[in-house]
């Protein structure tokens, strides 16, 4: 990580979508989104109808993904959502889908 990135701020966002969010390519959707929002982090299905992610970047860009996450593909509909902010650990490479167990 170079010093310019070092100096940047950088937040963590933790974020559950529920309603219909399965089966509809909203994973997909989010890792492409993130690549090209540049966060890093990941994404999972929990349960039936919900999808959990986090996200660490600059503050600007974890607004984006907030936004982005709350409005999902166009054949999803998001009906809930609950975003916390946690203190980022800087532990992601890149952005990846995880399974749920």
């Amino acid at each position: 990580m170079s010093s310019e990135q070092q100096d940047k701020p950088i937040s963590r966002v933790h974020v559950w979508v529920s309603g219909r969010v399965q089966g509809v390519g909203f994973r997909a959707f989010v890792v492409d989104s993130a690549e090209y929002i540049g966060v890093t982090g990941w994404v999972r299905n929990v349960g039936w109808d919900t999808v959990e992610a986090v996200a660490e970047g600059s503050p600007q860009q974890t607004e984006q993904f907030v936004k982005m996450m709350k409005t999902g593909p166009s054949v999803s509909r998001v009906n809930e959502h609950r975003i916390e902010e946690e203190m980022p650990t800087g532990e992601f490479a890149g952005f990846e889908v995880r399974y749920s167990r």
